[in-house]
């Protein structure tokens, strides 16, 4: 790309930055969206979510849920990894997973959010999305059942894997600390934790 050209695109980005700035109340008040929503947000039967979902199965000589589905887990993960640039608005605004795909970032939140729809695709439906939260921290997983164990990703931090979900939830605080906020959802439902 000539060097004018990138000129260009700064300015632009500058450009959209301070209209986004000037309108960023206003943009945080429409983006409403309580946790007991959360659910609308995972996508599992997007085209672009199938898409990618189906890009993964292909990688495998025949796709088979009970055989395949925790290396495709390790493959979306690097998909979102790899793929998707972290990047973080100066406003709360929460892309959907096809946005994500499309404009190939989001901050951890859209990250995670596309990670449990592309799982769920796959055929995890007992994927979900756990989420602990004190004053000093957040902690976001996406935990599926596999196996009687339980695999966990965080988006920051890695793969992980427990036996069961009680160690999770105690590795993530639950039900440790009396200042914690902890809730699980999928695409299906919703439920408080702490």
């Amino acid at each position: 790309m000539a060097e004018a050209d990138e000129q260009l695109i700064r300015k632009y980005n500058m450009a959209y930055l301070e209209v986004i700035m000037r309108y960023k109340d206003h943009i945080e008040e429409n983006e409403t969206l309580s946790v007991a929503e959360l659910p609308k947000l995972l996508v599992p039967d997007n085209d672009d979510v199938v898409a990618v979902a189906n890009k993964i199965k292909s990688t495998f000589l025949t796709y088979n849920y009970d055989d395949n589905f925790a290396d495709a887990t390790k493959a979306a993960y690097d998909y979102v990894s790899k793929e998707i640039m972290q990047i973080n608005m100066p406003m709360q605004f929460w892309f959907t997973p096809d946005q994500v795909i499309k404009i190939g970032a989001g901050d951890t939140f859209d990250k995670t959010v596309l990670l449990c729809s592309l799982l769920i695709a796959l055929g995890g439906i007992s994927t979900k999305i756990l989420v602990a939260a004190d004053d000093s921290e957040r902690k976001l997983v996406v935990a599926s059942e596999y196996k009687g164990r339980i695999i966990a990703i965080d988006i920051e931090r890695g793969l992980g894997e427990y036996p069961n979900k009680e160690a999770l939830y105690e590795a993530l605080g639950i039900g440790k600390k009396e200042d914690i906020t902890a809730y699980e959802f999928n695409d299906k439902m919703y439920n408080d934790l702490a």
